[in-house]
């Protein structure tokens, strides 16, 4: 199978961003090695967030790596990278190739079934490059990712599949939110691997 067939791509938002949905890049097979060994093989911790004051442990768990110790900040807790592991190498390189941008860094979720989501936001910290490319890996469950204009509450919304790639581009995290809604239909774990370009560190 080629890794990297590709269709001609539609921009999924109509306006005020670029959101590439690439579908399933490789087949189930090679899909399911990828998820069993960053199940295994990343340093998963549960999530951390400090909301008016008060911490918040999540069930979802999280990790945060790169090509060096960068801090990275949201909901007022700092993480700092780890160094790449073989497999997050490999795919990054997949998704430099099917995009065309770079990325320095990765922050991985694992939602252990449907009942664990994530809220409406956008990705945008200030120490994010500037409309700089979000390549999105997902691997295990499919899973609904909707997305929500910030000014009209316009929608839209995919399945992400097992073993598929999505990509955020342009002006997409100043007008969109996006978020996963949880769901009690999905009872199997999903990985998502989000690459992106961390800057002035």
């Amino acid at each position: 199978m080629d890794l990297f067939n590709q269709t001609t791509l539609v921009n999924l938002l109509p306006f005020d961003g670029i959101v590439h949905y690439h579908g399933k890049i490789m087949n189930d097979v090679l899909a399911q090695q990828y998820f069993d060994a960053l199940q295994t093989n990343i340093d998963w911790r549960n999530d951390e967030a400090v909301i008016y004051g008060k911490h918040y442990v999540t069930k979802r768990k999280v990790a945060w790596y790169g090509d060096k110790p960068f801090a990275y900040s949201y909901s007022n807790t700092t993480k700092e990278a780890l160094l790449w592991t073989s497999e997050l190498q490999k795919l990054k390189a997949i998704a430099e190739k099917l995009s065309g941008e770079t990325y320095n860094s990765c922050l991985l979720n694992l939602y252990h079934t449907g009942e664990e989501g994530m809220a409406w936001h956008s990705d945008g910290e200030k120490t994010l490059k500037k409309h700089g490319a979000i390549a999105s890996f997902s691997f295990g469950a499919e899973r609904k990712f909707a997305f929500k204009h910030k000014e009209t509450a316009h929608t839209a919304s995919l399945i992400l599949e097992h073993g598929s790639l999505l990509i955020m581009k342009g002006a997409t995290q100043d007008h969109w939110l996006h978020r996963l809604p949880p769901t009690t239909k999905v009872k199997r774990p999903r990985i998502n691997l989000t690459f992106r370009t961390i800057v002035g560190q």
